[in-house]
């Protein structure tokens, strides 16, 4: 169900409509240009068990959060084994392909910024490094949740995953937590998605609201004034990323 706030604010779920399907690989897309964000988009992959096709990012910054699931990622065809709250950057060209040895899906929740005007090209597997790669990246594409420190603004909490400090200059991704409650209504310099990792509550905009619980995938265009409340008695996680890149700290209130 698709729930339209002030402000073309969507409330969706991350597995909404039919998905497009390639070997192991499907992907969901419910926030990009074609539902009316400007350059932002977030997409749901869902890898099954075995080697998926080679994906090769388009000319854009694409961050991924492993929602589900584990497995061996090759980036470029080099060897990453990850599990769930990792964020992982995808510099443009880079070529992903996943190889899923569990008995559950491999679930990937994707941002490309700006969103390319034209589809991943899919390739045979990827898993040795391309000629043109003489050596390792200098730094891993990689990040775990746990190895990141919390940051605080006012009452929420939120760790940042993909930075600068990994080679990302337009997108930021992070892990916010929010506590129960409503925070006063505010904007943001960038447009942004969000997705529920636990809890339940309200995402409000203007005169309206729509309920939101796991799964919940939410697209705010910039300076759009809203608000994430908190209805439940547990603490609200979501996952967000914004473009241009900066500071989840940073807010306008309204």
């Amino acid at each position: 169900m698709v729930v339209i706030l002030e402000g073309h604010c969507r409330v969706t779920r991350i597995r909404e409509g039919e998905p497009s399907i390639n070997g192991t690989l499907s992907i969901w897309s419910p926030i990009g240009r074609a539902t009316g964000a400007s350059k932002i988009s977030l997409r749901t992959m869902e890898f099954a068990r075995g080697l998926s096709p080679g994906y090769r990012n388009q000319e854009c910054d694409e961050v991924s959060y492993v929602l589900q699931g584990t497995a061996t990622v090759y980036i470029d065809g080099y060897q990453y084994v990850v599990q769930p709250e990792t964020g992982i950057y995808l510099k443009p060209g880079a070529i992903l392909t996943v190889d899923n040895l569990g008995p559950e899906p491999f679930v990937l929740i994707s941002s490309q910024c700006p969103e390319p005007r034209t589809p991943a090209e899919m390739l045979p597997p990827v898993t040795s490094p391309r000629e043109s790669e003489t050596s390792p990246p200098p730094k891993a594409p990689i990040v775990r949740l746990a190895d990141r420190k919390a940051e605080k603004t006012e009452d929420r909490r939120y760790r940042v995953l993909i930075d600068d400090e990994v080679e990302s200059k337009q997108v930021t991704q992070f892990v916010g937590s929010i506590p129960h409650g409503r925070a006063p209504d505010h904007f943001h310099p960038y447009e942004e998605v969000l997705v529920v990792l636990s809890g339940e509550g309200l995402m409000r905009a203007g005169e309206k609201d729509a309920p939101i619980a796991v799964g919940s995938c939410i697209y705010l265009p910039e300076a759009q004034t809203h608000c994430v409340e908190n209805t439940g008695e547990d603490e609200l996680r979501v996952l967000g990323v914004f473009y241009p890149a900066g500071s989840p700290g940073e807010k306008y209130n309204a």
